[in-house]
């Protein structure tokens, strides 16, 4: 009986339970489908994401390994930016004093600071002198060493520039014999002055001889010293005038070694003749481009194979008044000239001064008859 009665109760409470449970569900169900939209999720913010996500441990370990590398490699970097921008400043001095000074003016700025290294103290000097000396001495050790490298290395480039640029001696001609201290020198230039080169492609080079150059040679030779100077080399001055003066008429031959390279050309240094400049004649068809001494130039025409040239011949009367009064100083006898054609002024002058000489003895014969 008892039994009967606790069964139905057990039904009966397990009914409940599952009533309510279904009703739940069914709610929940209900909301959800008629409302139609899918329950939203709260938004969680994305650095926080990323935050909470963490590298692995591989990537850890290679980025604190190249962590170094990158600090030794902006090391090397700034050392090498460094060393550029020194040698860059050095170049730049080194290069601005050989612009703006000599040689010997640097050698002069700079040598309290190259005589700083050798410091001495005396007896009577105090300890800190001493070591002030002795510190100072220490920091001007690079750069006096620098200047003096510097003051080397200039003087050996310039001592190998100046074996192309100077001639070859100081003294280009040997010296004059004593019974021949009163002849003049007569320079005279090869090209367009007593011959002219040609070139052609179907014949090559040939050398034209000017009209009147052997009675040129063979008649001032009886007056001067005849000095062969051109800029041409060697190879082609030795043979030209072995064929143009056959009776050796010509003293000697200077050649482009004994020139001076100056702004691109080739300069006549007649003052490394060794001769007196107030002796010296030098006859070009380029004499005031080709002379570093205008005031001992005489020039005429160039010659370019004109048939009746005779500009030599017409120069010889000049030269040969020049040698038998011997001026004290020609370079006062060419200025009077003024860079004019002096054969034709001389001429000029001659057939003036002897028109004068003429009404001068006309003028003393009517005055003795009187």
């Amino acid at each position: 009986m008892s039994s009967n009665v606790v069964r139905p109760r057990i039904f009966q409470i397990l009914s409940k339970i599952s009533n309510r449970n279904c009703s739940k569900y069914r709610r929940g169900f209900s909301s959800d489908t008629v409302s139609g939209a899918p329950k939203k999720e709260p938004i969680i913010a994305s650095q926080s994401i990323v935050g909470d996500i963490s590298a692995p441990p591989e990537v850890e370990a290679a980025e604190e390994a190249a962590a170094p590398n990158e600090v030794r490699k902006s090391s090397w970097r700034f050392l090498t930016y460094g060393i550029v921008a020194t040698l860059t400043g050095v170049t730049a001095g080194a290069g601005y004093l050989t612009y703006a000074y000599s040689t010997d003016e640097i050698e002069e700025k700079t040598r309290s600071l190259r005589e700083s290294v050798n410091y001495t103290a005396g007896d009577d000097t105090s300890a800190s002198e001493k070591y002030q000396g002795l510190l100072y001495s220490a920091a001007m050790t690079v750069p006096a060493k620098a200047v003096e490298i510097y003051l080397d290395l200039r003087r050996l480039i310039e001592e190998q520039v100046r074996g192309f640029t100077e001639p070859t001696s100081d003294k280009l001609l040997p010296d004059l014999h004593p019974a021949e201290q009163h002849v003049f020198t007569l320079v005279l230039d090869l090209n367009e002055t007593l011959l002219y080169s040609d070139w052609k492609r179907d014949r090559g080079w040939r050398t034209f001889k000017r009209p009147g150059v052997d009675a040129f040679l063979e008649h001032m030779a009886k007056f001067y010293e005849i000095v062969v100077y051109s800029d041409q080399l060697n190879m082609y001055v030795d043979p030209v005038c072995e064929r143009l003066d056959t009776n050796h008429c010509i003293r000697y031959r200077l050649s482009r070694g004994a020139t001076k390279y100056q702004d691109g050309k080739h300069y006549r240094d007649l003052s490394k003749l060794n001769r007196d400049p107030a002796k010296i004649l030098y006859v070009s068809g380029h004499a005031f481009e080709s002379s570093l001494q205008p005031e001992n130039c005489v020039p005429i025409k160039p010659y370019k194979l004109e048939p009746d040239d005779t500009a030599l011949l017409d120069l010889i009367p000049f030269l040969e008044y020049v040698a038998r009064n011997s001026p004290a100083d020609i370079r006062a006898v060419l200025a009077s000239y003024e860079k004019k054609d002096i054969a034709k002024e001389f001429l000029e002058r001659s057939k003036d001064y002897q028109r004068r000489m003429q009404e001068q003895r006309q003028h003393n014969k009517s005055f003795w008859r009187r």
